[in-house]
């Protein structure tokens, strides 16, 4: 890959929309979402070969599942631990690396950008932009329609409630929820609940 994706993962400023090779990288991932979401749901070796396409075979972990339809806008740069559970509709703007732990259950229509954009518009116009990652630990569960953004870090044990936002670290075994997502409070492991 060339100059423009090295600056996408350095986490610099890039005009991705105006580079061949990032351009190609997305289009065939566009081209891969579409056509693993045709795949029918019981079709598990057809949907396999294709998710392994979408997110090569050392970025899924082992008993994973995914519910399609879902969006990738490269795929390459979207890890995922053993035991994870994607449900339907959810979208990761993978333009830096999004990783998950083991046994993460992400909730419907969950999405996870990492992309940021210029505040000032005539540098938005240009097409900048830039990336940061999304790190997620082991056996942390999203309700639905949760919105991570770029830079963000969710600690192991932790519940990220329906509907939030969030926009800052979260540490290990904490209730987050709300627009932007908030403690509620801790979580004893071993509590019935």
């Amino acid at each position: 890959m060339g100059k423009e994706f090295e600056k996408m993962m350095s986490g610099e400023w890039y005009v991705g929309s105006r580079d061949p090779e990032l351009k190609q990288c997305y289009q065939q991932a566009m081209q891969t979402n579409f056509e693993l979401n045709q795949i029918s749901p019981v079709d598990k070796e057809k949907k396999q070969q294709w998710l392994e396409k979408l997110f090569t075979v050392d970025n899924l972990g082992e008993e994973m599942e995914l519910l399609t339809p879902v969006t990738v806008d490269y795929g390459i740069n979207t890890s995922f631990g053993k035991g994870c559970y994607i449900n339907h509709h959810c979208y990761f703007l993978d333009c830096a690396p999004i990783s998950f732990g083991d046994h993460v259950f992400i909730g419907p229509s969950c999405q996870f950008y990492t992309a940021d954009h210029p505040l000032d518009y005539p540098r938005r116009n240009q097409g900048m932009e830039r990336a940061f990652p999304i790190r997620v630990g082991d056996n942390v569960w999203f309700g639905g329609s949760v919105v991570v953004t770029p830079g963000v870090t969710i600690g192991s044990g932790s519940v990220i409630g329906a509907g939030s936002v969030v926009t800052h670290d979260v540490p290990e075994n904490v209730i987050v929820a709300g627009n932007p997502a908030r403690v509620i409070r801790p979580i004893d492991q071993g509590e019935e609940g």
